[in-house]
C-alpha cells in the first residue's frame, strides 16, 4: 500500500465519526500523490504525513452562560492548533449548531495550505462552539462569549494563536470577544482579526473575502484568455463572503442573478441589488423573503435551487458541501465555464471531479478564499506596527496576494503534469512550503 493510502486509512481509522476530515485529508493527500511519492522514503523516515494530518494540539471545553430569562444553558467550545511550521496559528472561530470537532478539525486541516498559499508567516487553526447566535439578544451573545474566551485567552496571544471571525461570528462577537481577552490578560495586542475600525481593526477586511474570490476568479480566467466582464454569475449564500462577491462581481462587469440563505433562495434577472441584500442581512438580520418588498421582479424559491440558473460562473459562498454532483450537471448542461469557492469545501468530492472532467475551471476554496486569512494577516501588520492601511493600501495588496495564489497554483499543477487542474495545484503549492519548514525543523 502506498504512504498516501496508508495515512488516509489511517485518519479513518483513528477519527471514525469525523467524515469532514476524511474527506478534507482524502481530497489534499490523494492530490500531492505526485508530490509524496517522488519523496517517500524521506517522508516515511520522518512521520511527514502522519505529523501532518495530526493537529499540534485539540482544545475542547464547556461554555456555561444565562439567558435573559435566567436560565443557564451549556455549550461546547473548540479550538484545533493544527499547524505552526510557518507562523502562529491563524484561523476562524465558527459559532453554528451544526460545528463539532470533525467540522473544526476538517477546517484547521485545509486553513494550513490556504495560508501557506497566501505567502504570509501564518499557520493553520479553526476553532467554535455548537451555540447559535441567531435570535439570540446583544446581552446574550456577550455572556456567551464572555465565557467563552475565559477558557479560550490561556491559548492565544499575537505570536501564539490569532483567531478571526467565521459564520456567526462578525463584528459584534469578535469585539466582544476582544474586550474579554484584554479584561483576562490586561494586554492591548492583535490576538484577534476582523476586530472594529476603532480599535485595530483594518479597513477592507470586511470586504476582503469576497473581493478576493473574484480577483483570483479574475485572474483565472485571464489565464485561461477569458474576459470576466460581461459574464453572468450564480452566487449562493447571503453572509459577508456572499455580499462582497456579488459587489465586486458586478463592479468588474459580472451580472450576479441568485443569492440564498438557509430556508431558500433568489432569482433577480435584473442582477441582485448589492444595497437591498446589506439591508436584509446586515441591518435587518433578516430573512431573504424580504427581498421581493425591494425587487418585485425577483422571484423567491423556498429551499435549494441556485445551482439550476444558467450562469458562466459558479460561486458557492454559503458553506461546506452545498454543491451536489447533482448541480455540477446542471451547471455543466447550463454551460456554467468556471466555479470558484468563495465558502470552505462547498463542492462535494464527486461534484468536483465531474466538473474538471468536464473542462469546467475550478478554484479551490483554500487558493480561492484565502482572501480573508491574507487581509487577517495584514490587520496583524498593522497591529504590530501600531499603523493603520488606507483601504486603496490593503486592497492593492489583496489583490497581488490573489493574483500571485492563483499564477502559484497555475505553475505547480503544470510542474507535475497535471496542466489546469487547480486542486492539486493549490494543494501542492501551499504544502510545499509547509513541509520545507517542518523538515527544517525536525521532528516536532
Amino acid at each position: 500500500m502506498s504512504y498516501v493510502d496508508e495515512i488516509i486509512e489511517s485518519v479513518v481509522a483513528k477519527n471514525p465519526s469525523e467524515p469532514e476530515f476524511h474527506q478534507a485529508v482524502k481530497e489534499v493527500l490523494e492530490s500531492l500523490r505526485p508530490v509524496v511519492d517522488a519523496n517517500e522514503e524521506k517522508f516515511r523516515k520522518e512521520a511527514l504525513l502522519e505529523r501532518l494530518v495530526e493537529p499540534e494540539r485539540q482544545l475542547k471545553f464547556r461554555v456555561p452562560w444565562v439567558d435573559d430569562k435566567g436560565q443557564a444553558h451549556v455549550n461546547t467550545g473548540y479550538r484545533v492548533q493544527f499547524n505552526s511550521a510557518i507562523g502562529p496559528y491563524k484561523g476562524g472561530l465558527r459559532l453554528h449548531p451544526s460545528v463539532n470537532l470533525g467540522i473544526i478539525k476538517f477546517l484547521g486541516f485545509e486553513q494550513i495550505f490556504k495560508n501557506s498559499l497566501t505567502g504570509l508567516p501564518i499557520g493553520g487553526g479553526k476553532g467554535g462552539s455548537d451555540f447559535d447566535p441567531k435570535g439570540k439578544s446583544d446581552r446574550e451573545i456577550m455572556a456567551f462569549c464572555q465565557s467563552f474566551m475565559t477558557e479560550l485567552y490561556k491559548y492565544l496571544g499575537e505570536n501564539t494563536d490569532v483567531p478571526a471571525g467565521d459564520i456567526g461570528t462578525g463584528a459584534r462577537e469578535i469585539g466582544y470577544l476582544y474586550g474579554q481577552y484584554k479584561r483576562l490578560t490586561g494586554r492591548y495586542e492583535g490576538v484577534l482579526t476582523g476586530k472594529g475600525l476603532s480599535y485595530g481593526g483594518s479597513l477592507a477586511r470586511t470586504e476582503a473575502t469576497g473581493y478576493g474570490l473574484l480577483y483570483l476568479t479574475q485572474e483565472m480566467l485571464k489565464l485561461n484568455g477569458i474576459d470576466i466582464a460581461g459574464k453572468t454569475a450564480a452566487v449562493s449564500g447571503s453572509g459577508n463572503v456572499a455580499i462582497y462577491a456579488i459587489e465586486k462581481a458586478q463592479q468588474l462587469g459580472v451580472k450576479v442573478l441568485t443569492c440564498s440563505d438557509s430556508n431558500g433562495w433568489v432569482y433577480d434577472p435584473d442582477g441582485i441589488d448589492v444595497a437591498a441584500l446589506k439591508e436584509i442581512k446586515e441591518v435587518k438580520r433578516a430573512r431573504l423573503t424580504e427581498y421581493k418588498n425591494y425587487r418585485p421582479n425577483s422571484v423567491y424559491h423556498e429551499g435549494r435551487g441556485v445551482w439550476s440558473v444558467k450562469v458562466d460562473l459558479g460561486l458557492p459562498c454559503a458553506t461546506q458541501n452545498e454543491l451536489h454532483l447533482e448541480d455540477a450537471k446542471q451547471l455543466v448542461e447550463n454551460g456554467c465555464i468556471a466555479v470558484a469557492e468563495g465558502a470552505n469545501m462547498p463542492t462535494t468530492l464527486e461534484a468536483t471531479e465531474y466538473l474538471q472532467q468536464h473542462g469546467v475551471l475550478f478554484a479551490p476554496g483554500k487558493a480561492a478564499n484565502a482572501g480573508g486569512v491574507a487581509t487577517s494577516a495584514l490587520e496583524m501588520s498593522q497591529n504590530s506596527e501600531r499603523l493603520s492601511w488606507t483601504f486603496e493600501e490593503v486592497d492593492a495588496k489583496l489583490q497581488g496576494i490573489m493574483v500571485n495564489i492563483c499564477h502559484n497554483m497555475a505553475d505547480a499543477a503544470e510542474r507535475y503534469g497535471f496542466a489546469k487542474n487547480y486542486v492539486v495545484g493549490a494543494n501542492i503549492a501551499g504544502f510545499e512550503k509547509v513541509v520545507d519548514a517542518m523538515l527544517a525543523q525536525g521532528i516536532v
